[in-house]
């Protein structure tokens, strides 16, 4: 991820996962002193990765909350953004963006067969949501499912295609509909959050019908 040690870089992975932290907080995720996450932090504000603002919550004094910089977050994966933007502009300026989303959604049915040959269709749906979020970190997106009263959320944590993404919402269709392809026609899919509306993650309520 970055030449950083691998406590710093689990103090930037728990930043991504979990968004803003307090001191404490962070501590308490590192099983270290508050000392201890305050060096950790102030070396990685001034490798400009993360920065602190003071915030009130309720009564008493404000809070020091810490989050991760836009460089912070371009230390996770980006898969090739700079060449894939690039053919994705000139794939709309030459052929159009009709063509373009074919290509996605053609892109999208590799997944598809592809995910498909790594879960069982008769599997139960929560072992099919643990083996996708399996498949979708090993691809970047960080991805692990929690149980809710009526199903479960997909929560992704990263995305590694995120510039190429902002530059066509073909590829969050594509995805949308690979998931309901892969976990059949017995389930609801809503996109909850979206890293490209401002939120910290992509979430997906999945609720089985009937």
């Amino acid at each position: 991820m970055n030449n950083l040690s691998q406590d710093y870089n689990t103090t930037l992975e728990i930043l991504k996962k979990e968004g803003t932290q307090t001191l404490k907080q962070l501590a308490s995720a590192l099983a270290i002193t508050t000392e201890g996450a305050r060096f950790q932090l102030q070396k990685l504000s001034g490798e400009g990765l993360v920065k602190s603002e003071s915030k009130s919550q309720g009564r008493g004094r404000p809070q020091q909350i810490w989050s991760l910089t836009e460089k912070g977050h371009a230390q996770f994966p980006n898969a090739h953004a700079g060449i894939t933007i690039k053919l994705i502009e000139k794939i709309k300026e030459t052929l159009g963006e009709k063509a373009l989303d074919a290509i996605i959604f053609a892109t999208g049915d590799d997944n598809i067969l592809k995910y498909n040959a790594a879960i069982n269709r008769d599997a139960s749906l929560e072992e099919k949501l643990n083996e996708l979020a399996s498949i979708r970190t090993e691809e970047g997106y960080m991805a692990h499912i929690s149980k809710e009263e009526d199903g479960y959320l997909l929560v992704e944590n990263h995305c590694p295609i995120c510039d190429a993404a902002k530059s066509c919402q073909g590829f969050c269709k594509s995805e949308l509909r690979t998931f309901k392809n892969v976990l059949g026609d017995q389930v609801a899919i809503e996109r909850t959050s979206h890293i490209l509306t401002g939120a910290k993650r992509c979430a997906y309520k999945i609720t089985p019908i009937g």
